[in-house]
């Protein structure tokens, strides 16, 4: 983020965030012995803590992307936390988690560009157009490298696209995967995306590897079953892995089995109980709130300001030293994230306002 210091005069997707309630005691039966107590360790388990950060997660295949934000929960013990964009099972890669405060800035996550390797296995279309699918169509041929370059121009830019009928688009109330599973029959409406970039890495006849760059609601696999029409050899994704998601990268990920180390380390002089990561080690884990914001520009506010916005007030900007800013912008106050906010005729407009009181 660029930032402005600057005194000041008084003047979207769906919700990712989920929150569990602490456990309740169970009931004792009659005759039954009392469970014991525990360790503090263990005690301190029944009460989720506050946790504000973005960890970014190298999802391996085979999992999906709730079951991988709630082992990442459970071994942070979060009150909050939800995902920056669904990754379908068979593609691993990065997957942005948002904890607690974060989970405010994921649509700014989810409005940024994303890039993925995926190799395209030609010779067959599947209902799926990846290879959980059934085979629908086949022809057996394969294309050559120099037919795949030149028809990757005509993917590239602002397209129309067909979303694959096993997807999370709604129809009626109805995620159209469920419908399909269901044998009915799906038909999505062709859609608006844009592809900045489609290159070809490695060819090797009977598959592809390509990487695209390209914005929010571009589905990969649909560029796999369109190259394949477009050869007459027909073609589906085999595998994917995304690389990029708004401002993180994969050099900032984590695998699972690093967090799972992690939470067999607790601080010396206390017991491990049931395994969860220590505070101390959530630095080493977990990226700023902010760091969601890098694409939007910075405004700093002076302390009375600052209460301001979090009291969802507004903050008029006066004199000629004030910064020509308008739009989205992220308010800070002395280092810390206090809000994002709207520019609006020289006036700071609070849409979320942050708590994070210095606290992971």
């Amino acid at each position: 983020m660029t930032t402005a210091i600057m005194t000041a005069d008084n003047e979207r997707a769906d919700s990712p965030a989920d929150s569990s309630p602490p456990q309740g005691a169970a009931e004792r039966r009659p005759g039954q012995k009392r469970r014991p107590q525990g360790n503090q360790a263990q005690g301190s388990r029944s009460r989720k803590r506050d946790v504000n950060g973005w960890l970014i997660l190298d999802k391996p295949v085979g999992m999906t992307s709730t079951h991988a934000v709630a082992v990442v929960k459970r071994l942070l013990n979060a009150r909050k936390a939800g995902h920056a964009g669904t990754l379908d099972p068979l593609a691993s890669g990065i997957l942005p988690i948002a904890l607690g405060e974060a989970t405010k800035t994921v649509p700014y996550v989810m409005d940024g560009r994303k890039a993925y390797a995926f190799t395209v296995s030609w010779g067959a279309e599947t209902n799926t157009d990846d290879t959980e699918g059934e085979v629908t169509s086949s022809t057996g041929r394969h294309p050559s490298r120099e037919e795949v370059e030149a028809l990757l121009p005509r993917f590239t830019g602002d397209l129309m696209q067909v979303p694959p009928r096993f997807s999370a688009i709604k129809i009626d109330g109805e995620r159209a995967y469920d419908l399909a599973r269901d044998g009915e029959e799906v038909e999505l409406s062709a859609r608006p995306v844009i592809i900045h970039r489609l290159s070809l890495i490695e060819h090797t006849g009977a598959t592809s590897t390509l990487e695209a760059e390209c914005g929010k609601g571009t589905y990969v696999r649909a560029i796999a079953r369109d190259l394949g029409r477009a050869t007459g050899c027909l073609g589906h994704v085999s595998a994917l892995r995304r690389t990029r998601v708004g401002p993180f990268r994969l050099d900032r990920t984590i695998s699972l089995a690093t967090l799972q180390e992690l939470s067999h380390k607790p601080p010396i002089g206390e017991a491990s109980g049931d395994q969860e990561i220590a505070l101390t080690a959530l630095p080493q884990v977990l990226l700023p709130v902010e760091t969601a914001l890098d694409d939007i520009p910075a405004l700093a506010v002076n302390r009375a300001d600052a209460v301001r916005l979090a009291r969802g007030q507004t903050v008029l900007l006066r004199g000629r030293d004030a910064p020509i800013i308008e739009g989205p912008l992220a308010v800070t106050c002395q280092g810390r994230l206090v809000a994002v906010a709207d520019m609006e005729a020289g006036e700071i407009v609070a849409r979320r306002v942050f708590n994070l009181n210095g606290a992971h």
